[in-house]
């Protein structure tokens, strides 16, 4: 029952993450002067198994404004491109807080 939830939860993340980096991104894009300062960030993650791993980075790849590069060898980081780096802990503790903690709970 406890992975069911956890499941929903991050179903329910990804979604509101995707319609804001919708509205993030289209506003981006529809401003007269393009105001973007892309960047690739290193994100280190928490994650064990390669399943979870793929999941976290094609989650990350799916959401507009950024997309998973690379995975490290040693499968601990991964190297994120995103539009804007102007505030990489928030892009960080985004990632961390939507996608990382639920799939956590899902890999016990």
């Amino acid at each position: 029952m406890a992975k069911a939830y956890y499941a929903l939860r991050l179903i329910l993340w990804f979604a509101w993450e995707l319609l804001l980096a919708n509205v993030l991104v289209t506003r981006t894009v529809l401003q007269p002067r393009l105001r973007i300062r892309p960047g690739i960030l290193a994100y280190r993650t928490d994650l064990r198994t390669e399943m979870a791993i793929a999941w976290l980075a094609n989650l990350i790849t799916l959401t507009p404004g950024t997309m998973t590069l690379a995975v490290s060898e040693d499968k601990r980081i991964l190297y994120i491109h995103t539009l804007n780096v102007t505030d990489a802990n928030a892009v960080v503790a985004s990632i961390r807080h939507a996608f990382e903690a639920n799939l956590l709970e899902l890999e016990r």
